[in-house]
């Protein structure tokens, strides 16, 4: 078959023709182009980056947070290269007679279409399901509507960018490969009508794209999703420091229900705690107000985000070597203390510091059944905790436990 014939050099308006992608078009594509290829080597060195120091961690955040806001920009400027690219005519493949290469081009073309959008928008919620780690770098919050602080969302779309990340990797090589196939290969003008200036092209008839192309795209994500699922990438049961195993305690107070964690800074914003396993021996009188609390409590059961497992290593917690703290304190009515009716004064012993303080809490019993709740500002470095991490800007110094429960008498 003769290739048609090639007309003058044609220089581009702002939108599309059936010959070439207009300035526009253009643009998007190689902003796009640029915003990809510098996010992903960011990714990949801020994963790898350590962390073991405040210094460390800072590096680390930093670069976390330029790739998150690049990606960001990239998701946006995707989202509006996909709407003007609807409201444009599609330049027609140069070689139509070759249906087989011009499908899978269209195939890889869309599934570059859906990466640029997936690959950032999963990024982007598996960021607003977490706290406390590497902001984006805009005034627009750091949350997702409909997306909850979960743990598990947060895991679960953290696998989903990792998978559609490698997608559009490996789209992207595809289509480079292609471009320059067409370059060096075949020595026709379809990459040359993508770079800015005037292109000699050849007249072509109107091309329209069917249903395979997208549906091909639709099978590539579906097969890549299977395959991570396949490899464990949804499987988060990577190996833990194991809670300490609680015995029953006698108390005078059985506890129905009840919280205990805290909350501290991190990079400026703050991230909550719990303690999944702990158990109180109360003893405590109506009449005077008085009585005796022991609180034991697993360190092993914290459920911190994303950083739990490093904040149960040997730099902050070490659950390891240092399984359970232990509160033990005597309890009073509170003299003077703004919102408080009781106080628990007595012994903190956390990773091996044994330190006096004092709870206040207010407590109130009704029929039988007791409603308490505190808070408690500590020192962490005066336990020991994240001594690397001293000056606060990663880490914050001072922590808030929150402890609240609900206790019926026993019988």
């Amino acid at each position: 078959m003769s290739s048609p014939s090639t007309n003058a050099p044609l220089a581009p308006g702002l939108s599309n023709s059936t010959q070439s992608y207009g300035r526009v078009a253009k643009s998007f594509h190689w902003l796009t182009a640029l915003l990809i290829l510098t996010a992903i080597p960011l990714g990949i060195i801020s994963n790898n980056m350590p962390f073991e120091t405040s210094e460390e961690l800072a590096r680390k955040a930093l670069v976390f947070s330029i790739h998150k806001t690049v990606g960001i920009t990239a998701f946006f400027v995707a989202l509006a290269r996909i709407l003007w690219a609807i409201t444009q005519p599609r330049p027609a493949p140069l070689h139509p007679e070759r249906k087989a290469e011009t499908l899978a081009a269209e195939v890889v073309h869309f599934t570059l279409y859906g990466s640029i959008v997936l690959v950032p928008l999963s990024g982007w919620i598996h960021h607003a399901a977490t706290t406390g780690f590497a902001p984006i770098w805009w005034p627009f919050g750091q949350n997702l509507p409909f997306v909850p602080k979960s743990d598990s969302i947060a895991e679960t779309f953290a696998a989903l960018h990792v998978i559609l990340e490698r997608v559009l990797i490996i789209s992207l090589f595809l289509h480079i490969a292609g471009a320059l196939k067409h370059r060096f290969v075949d020595r026709d003008s379809t990459l040359a009508r993508m770079l800015p200036g005037a292109t000699a092209l050849p007249d072509l008839a109107p091309h329209k794209t069917g249903l395979l192309p997208p549906i091909g795209a639709v099978v590539a994500f579906i097969a890549a999703i299977g395959v991570g699922a396949a490899l464990g990438k949804f499987s988060h049961s990577e190996a833990q420091t194991e809670a300490a195993s609680l015995e029953a305690v006698a108390s005078d107070w059985v506890v129905q229900d009840g919280s205990l964690g805290f909350t501290v800074a991190q990079m400026g914003q703050p991230v909550t705690g719990t303690f999944e396993e702990w158990t109180a021996a109360i003893r405590y009188d109506e009449a005077s107000g008085t009585g005796d609390v022991e609180v034991t409590i697993a360190i092993g059961s914290l459920s911190l985000g994303q950083v739990t497992g490093q904040a149960l290593g040997t730099e902050f917690f070490d659950a390891t070597a240092f399984p359970t703290a232990l509160f033990i304190a005597d309890i009073a009515p509170a003299d003077g203390i703004e919102g408080a009716t009781h106080m628990a004064t007595g012994t903190l012993s956390l990773k091996g510091v044994d330190l006096p303080l004092t709870l206040p809490f207010s407590l109130e019993v009704t029929e039988g059944t007791a409603t308490m709740s505190g808070t408690l500002p500590l020192a962490r470095l005066d336990f020991g905790i994240g001594p690397n991490y001293s000056d606060g800007s990663q880490v914050g110094l001072n922590v808030t436990v929150e402890t609240a429960l609900t206790a019926t008498r026993a019988q």
